[in-house]
Parts: structure tokens; sequence; C-alpha cells
């Protein structure tokens, strides 16, 4: 068969693996030669903190990906630029003559707007932008209601999705590496000190690149059946722990949903629940693209009528909140997982984005901005959704007036305490009656523990039950809200 382009470009960005990848696979069935690169956008870099993990993973993430390409076809492999979108991209097809640039959507606002504008660039030299669909199983408008619209209720949304659900939806894009070009352009992957970032640790336990996804991928699948009963206990191996190799492309959604959708289709109620957390990811998505003005404000026009607090004593709030130190020992754990780490459980998230909205009385947008930041695996769609939804300002959010008590979540999830023993050290000595209010403890006790409240640990920023009373007083302007 005849291919149309003689040269073609394929941009790899949150893709960053050689199995079953759209846009490459396209290319190599569409070019006669087809070289590879991925950019380092300033765009996206500059404004990071300088010791951001996330840096560190991509580019040993790209280190593996010119390895599996070079494997492929001597000679081939990775190009690398570092530099804004428009001008690199641009600059790099006109030197490699290629007619076209082939790569895979990414929805978030930014990133669309970007994209537009290397197209335009691309179309001034007579060169294609072409994207197809990669990081999700269904996106935009592939999932819409009997009456043509978006779903803004989950579990619609999710029924729908299966309903839609065929084999050929989570088939792999077929790889042909025949038409790899060598280029000695490739192979050159920079340090994070040659990109201004310093060179920081990742967690070990999450591994990077291809070959980190399939060790994990490996050991989930013997623990997916259990998913479902564990995946709620921080102390316990419950996750899956993939959602940075997802967030990345270090793996493909395709296969991780057929493993999953096979499994449950076998009665294993662990895959069952698993696949509906893929599901949610895809509904953030879809949500991103129908309403991206809901990346900035509330989903719900009318909680943005609600008044935050303010001023120096709601920053002061915050910064005790970020550095784990609001005396709620759970809380804190947790925020102290994410600053060691780059990762917090998922049940911790709500229970954190609960207590900065609904405890402190602060704009869930700061918590967002901060998970931004800290997040090994941030993702626009996800993170914004699971802010609002904890700040009920989101579709299909928790109802505003449920407000997480810290210590039941504590007593609940983290019985033992070993979770909370295990980042803060100093309230390891606490019988477990105790550790997840230690102000509800005798002075006498806490002097048998050699444990001082304001010395070793902090005293509880504020009362959760005087809290939950501002809370719902400060939350009546919505009373009324309904979900447009």
């Amino acid at each position: 068969m005849e291919k149309p382009f003689e040269r073609a470009l394929v941009w790899f960005r949150r893709d960053l693996r050689v199995d079953d990848q759209a846009a490459l696979s396209r290319a190599l069935s569409a070019a006669q030669q087809v070289f590879c690169v991925f950019l380092l956008d300033r765009d996206i870099l500059d404004p990071l903190p300088r010791a951001d993990r996330r840096v560190v993973f991509i580019l040993r993430s790209l280190e593996e990906l010119h390895r599996q390409l070079a494997a492929l076809r001597p000679g081939a492999g990775l190009i690398v630029r570092h530099g804004q979108a428009q001008a690199e991209i641009a600059a790099l097809a006109a030197q490699l003559d290629v007619q076209a640039v082939l790569t895979n959507h990414d929805d978030e606002p930014a990133a669309l707007a970007r994209d537009a504008t290397v197209r335009d660039a691309l179309a001034a030299q007579g060169r294609q932008l072409l994207s197809f669909k990669d990081h999700v199983v269904f996106e935009r408008s592939e999932v819409l209601s009997a009456s043509g619209s978006p779903y803004t209720v989950f579990t619609p949304y999710k029924n729908a999705w299966l309903r839609r659900l065929t084999p050929a939806d989570l088939r792999p894009h077929p790889l042909q590496p025949q038409a790899l070009a060598a280029s000695p352009l490739a192979g050159r992957i920079p340090a994070p000190a040659e990109i201004g970032f310093e060179p920081v640790a990742l967690p070990a336990q999450l591994g990077v690149g291809s070959s980190g996804a399939e060790q994990l991928l490996d050991d989930f699948l013997e623990r997916m059946d259990r998913y479902d009963r564990a995946r709620d206990y921080p102390a316990l191996k419950g996750p899956s722990y993939l959602s940075v190799h997802l967030r990345f492309g270090t793996i493909s959604i395709r296969r991780l949903a057929r493993l999953a959708h096979e499994r449950m289709l076998g009665g294993l109620r662990g895959a069952e629940v698993w696949l509906g957390e893929l599901i949610w990811r895809e509904f953030y998505q879809q949500l991103m693209h129908h309403h991206p003005q809901a990346m900035s404000a509330a989903f719900r026009p009318a909680y943005d009528a609600i008044e935050w607090e303010r001023g120096p004593g709601a920053e002061a709030l915050f910064a005790a909140w970020r550095e784990g130190r609001t005396g709620y020992p759970l809380v804190d754990a947790a925020m102290r997982q994410l600053l060691a780490s780059g990762y917090m459980h998922n049940r911790l998230r709500m229970v954190t984005a609960s207590f900065l909205c609904k405890d402190l009385g602060l704009d869930w947008r700061w918590g967002e901005r901060h998970f931004a930041e800290q997040l090994l695996d941030f993702d626009l769609a996800a993170n914004n959704g699971g802010w609002q939804w904890a700040s009920s300002s989101g579709c299909d959010a928790q109802p505003w007036f449920r407000i997480f008590n810290p210590v039941t979540q504590s007593e609940k999830f983290d019985a033992e305490g070993l979770f909370i023993k295990r980042y803060l050290p100093q309230l390891s000595k606490l019988p477990a009656k105790l550790v997840h209010a230690p102000w509800r403890a005798r002075p006498e006790e806490l002097q048998a523990l050699g444990l001082v409240l304001g010395r070793d640990y902090p005293p509880p920023l504020v009362d959760h039950e005087a809290a939950r009373r501002r809370t719902l007083e400060r939350y009546a302007v919505v009373k009324t809200a309904r979900p447009r």
C-alpha cells in the first residue's frame, strides 16, 4: 500500500511509550520515514519549582523511550528539544523536511491553544499537524446521553460508557517499526541541571518509564481481586500505583481497561471497582472538554459566591495545612506523605481536601494549586474534579452539607494508626485509641509517653464541630444551587 507521506515526525507528549501508541502507529503506517521528538516545553517548565519530581520522572522516562526506539530500529531514537512549541516543532519539521507532524490529543485548555499555534506555524510551511485519541478509551463527545448532551453525573456516564464498549475500543494499535528513521539528532537526553532543575529523588516504589509501569502492573494483577476491599486503607498495599504512568502515558489505558474488563466479566468485584476508577478519569476528561471554564471557576456558578477565609490568618492556616501541622494526625500524615514523595493515597486526597475547605474554610483553588505543584500524577481534569467534588462545587460532588470528620475517618481507615505513625514518628508510642486525636489523652498519659502537645506535635488548629457549624453557615448561599 502506498504511503501518503515520505517523512513524518511523531511528537511525543503524554504518551511516553512505543507499545499501543496511536500517533506512532499511524505515522509508521503512513510514512516512509518516521522521526520522533519530545519537547521540553518552556511554557510548561519555566513556572515550575526547581525541585520538581515530574521533570526528573519525564527525563528518566525519555531515556527509556529512546532506548526502546533504538532497539526497534538501529540508529533510530528520540530527538529532544528545549524551548517553546511553536518555534521548536516548526523548526525541527523544516530541518527534517517532514510533510506532517503526528501527535496525540491533549484537551487541556492551554494545550489546545498551544496546538493551534503549532498548527498555524506548520501550515505556513505547507505542513500538517495531525492528532489522535490515545490517553482515554472514549473522549470528548463519544459518550453522550440519549438527548445528545454531555453527562454531568458519573453513574449514568459509567453505564453508558460500558454499554458503548466493544472489543475494538480496547484493541491495541499495531507497531510496525520498519519506517523508523535513523537520525544523528537523536539520543541526547539532558540532565535536570541542564534545563534548570534539581536532580531530586523519586519514590522507588512507583518506578519510571514503561518498565516501571510493567512492574507495577504485574504486582497489581496479583492484588486486583482485592482492590475493592483494600483501596481505602492507606497503610495497606491496595491501589495500583499506576496513576503517574497513566498521566505520562508510560502504559496504555486500553491495555489496563482491557485487563480490568476481562476480569470484571469473570466476576471479580475488585476489577469492576478498579475499572470504575479508570472510567472516573475519563468522566473528568470529557467534563473538561465540554466545560473548560470549570478548570478555573466553580462548575456550579452559585458556589463562587461562597466567602472563604482571607488575610494573614487564612494564609497561616494554609501554611499549616501544606506542611502537615494541623494537629489532626491523619491529615498531617497525608500532607507529609505528599511533601516527601509526590504521592498521596486517594482516600487521603478526599480527607485533606475536605479539611481545607470545610474545616479551615479556605478556597478549594488554594488546595488545587498546591496539589498541582506537588503531585507526581497531577492531571488538570482529575485534580480539578477531585477538588470540586470535595468542596461540593463540582458536578456530581458530595453534598455541601456532608463534611468529613477527620478523626472518624482516621479511626475507620487507619484504625491501628500504622499510616499515621509512618509519617509522624513522634506519635509512634501512642496507643491506637489515642493516635487519632492526641489532644483527647489525659496529661499523665502523654507525660508517661514523653509527648508534649505544642512541642512535639501541635494541638488542633480548629475544633471540628465548631468548624462544621461555620461551614454550614458559609455554604448557606448555595442551598438552592443546582448543576447546570
